[in-house]
């Protein structure tokens, strides 16, 4: 038998993860053809710096699975 649910979760991963590196490395190659170096250097921060409230909500969500994770097991 297969476990769906964490096949589901495997596949979202990679997902989100191919999607997050596609922007950063087709858009910063984009960025550094078109107008140089300085500014895929100002893309690569803003896109960095964009992730983070991202990363935020990812990270407060884990937080609350794991804290219900082991409220169940008690």
């Amino acid at each position: 038998m297969r476990d769906l649910r964490k096949y589901a979760r495997q596949t979202n991963t990679r997902l989100i993860v191919g999607g997050i590196l596609l922007l950063f490395i087709v858009g910063i190659g984009l960025i550094y053809l078109l107008y140089g170096p300085a500014a895929a250097s100002m893309g690569f921060l803003c896109m960095g710096v964009g992730l983070i409230p991202l990363l935020m909500i990812f990270l407060f969500l884990w937080v609350i699975e794991w804290v219900t994770k082991k409220a169940n097991d008690n």
